[in-house]
């Protein structure tokens, strides 16, 4: 798994510059689109240009069951993972309507799931287990299988071919358990803080599943005196994320990270959706902090915990939609914001442009 810890491609100041300068040179008063100008500053950064643009892009969804699910943690059965493959690949659910909408291509790798699927339109078949282990029991999977399911994520990067920027969303019964272990164990936070409906269980069924993810953790979290922990301690915190997520993770959650990694190595801006891909996305930058800069939080997510999530960010969301589906449909309903903060900063006349006079030095 070396290669995750490859450094990321680098960001263009010179491209930040001239974009910061032209913003400044357009017919509006300074910071009056607000982050809008931020959004197209940052696109030209990342994609080393001078006029940012969001055009070819792709969509990729990871599904994949929990063993957890066994514990009584979700509201429906495992059997709507595979169900929901289905209804991706026959333009059913949200992300394959926004997807058509948005004329994205959308990608579905089926990483998982219990019931084992016959050929689909769009799926790309790569289970690497019929779903992981009770991860308050055991470790979800092997660090076998999470090599596995890393480097699918980087090989769903690959497969996207050139495009001007790459979101993913995930499926799985039970991934909000999953993914609140691992934001717990990462960041030291109490379950029953960050616990949330997820697919809409009610409150006792909430307290329930935050005493599974505090027994998980119990049981998966190392010694201080294991060189995992030590590393972390001295500030390298790559051995402990994966630990934890080869302990606390799922199949999709590991290959979201697998390929934000990819992403950034390859210099591909990627939109982060909401709380479970926050929750790979953090991992990713505790692997590999160079990452960073090429992940944009897209929306904040309903689910309560997600807040607490962004507070470990650099930068707030660019929506708030109180959306909490999953699949990547909130980052895919930022790509039209995306598309008007380039056209904006391509396309307005600048003062020199226009023959308007500019603001007036004090």
């Amino acid at each position: 798994m070396n290669w995750i810890l490859n450094p990321a491609a680098g960001v263009s100041a010179k491209h930040q510059q001239q974009a910061i300068a032209r913003q400044g040179q357009l017919t509006k008063p300074p910071g009056s689109l607000g982050r809008l100008e931020d959004v197209a500053v940052h696109l030209a950064a990342l994609q080393h240009c001078d006029a940012p643009k969001v055009e070819r892009m792709a969509i990729t969804i990871f599904a994949a069951d929990h063993g957890v699910a066994g514990a009584g943690v979700s509201a429906f059965p495992q059997s709507v993972t595979a169900q929901m493959v289905q209804n991706f690949a026959f333009g059913g659910a949200a992300i394959s309507v926004l997807a058509k909408e948005l004329g994205a291509e959308l990608q579905v790798y089926n990483l998982g799931t219990v019931s084992k699927l016959d050929a689909l339109p769009g799926v790309r078949d790569c289970r690497i287990a019929a779903g992981t282990q009770n991860l308050a029991e055991q470790a979800a999977m092997s660090n076998e299988q999470l090599q596995q399911a890393l480097t699918l994520g980087s090989e769903a990067i690959a497969d996207a071919g050139k495009i001007d920027l790459w979101l993913g969303g995930e499926m799985g019964i039970a991934n909000t358990t999953s993914a609140t272990a691992l934001a717990c164990a990462l960041l030291n936070i109490e379950p029953a803080t960050l616990v949330g409906p997820g697919t809409g269980v009610n409150p006792e069924t909430q307290i329930h599943k935050a005493r599974v993810i505090e027994t998980a953790i119990a049981l998966h979290t190392p010694s201080s005196s294991s060189a995992v922990n030590s590393n972390a301690v001295n500030g390298n915190t790559s051995a402990l994320a994966c630990h934890y997520l080869q302990h606390l993770g799922g199949f999709e959650i590991a290959a979201l990270t697998g390929a934000y990694i990819a992403a950034a190595q390859q210099g591909l801006p990627v939109l982060v959706d909401g709380f479970i891909c926050t929750v790979a996305a953090l991992y990713a930058r505790a692997i590999n902090p160079g990452v960073s800069p090429w992940l944009m939080l897209s929306h904040a997510s309903a689910e309560p915990g997600h807040q607490q999530l962004v507070a470990h960010w650099d930068q707030p969301p660019l929506l708030q939609l109180d959306m909490r589906l999953g699949e990547g449909s909130g980052a895919a309903m930022t790509i039209p914001l995306l598309r008007l903060a380039c056209a904006l900063h391509n396309n307005m006349a600048t003062f020199a442009d226009a023959s308007v006079d500019g603001q007036v030095e004090s």
